[in-house]
């Protein structure tokens, strides 16, 4: 069994821009928001998402499922990382240093 280093877990952003002019389009966005959260994402910032993963297969399972739901119209750009490259994100809100962003308690492994 391989172990579980910061260099194999993985992240997982998705940052999207979707039109919301139109009832329709309002719809289509909250559904493709929602999916996130179903699959397990947390909202980082509006129209930014993260989520922790076990590696990089699984990036590439949660990778294609999520462009099967990408709405007709907008524009949707996914990013994965490891766990050590998102450990040096610094974040700022106003002119404070806010916490590091803390790591899921456990990962679950199906």
């Amino acid at each position: 069994m391989p172990t579980l280093s910061g260099y194999r877990l993985m992240w997982i952003m998705v940052l999207f821009d979707l039109p919301v002019v139109g009832e329709r389009e309002r719809k289509r966005a909250t559904k493709f928001r929602n999916f996130l959260l179903d699959e397990g994402f947390e909202m980082a910032q509006f129209s930014v998402y993260v989520r922790f993963t076990r590696g990089r297969d699984h990036v590439n399972t949660i990778m294609r499922r999520i462009g099967a739901h990408i709405p007709p119209q907008g524009k949707v750009d996914m990013l994965c990382f490891t766990d050590k490259q998102y450990e040096s994100i610094v974040s700022f809100r106003g002119k404070h240093d806010l916490e590091k962003p803390r790591k899921p308690d456990q990962l679950m492994l199906f």
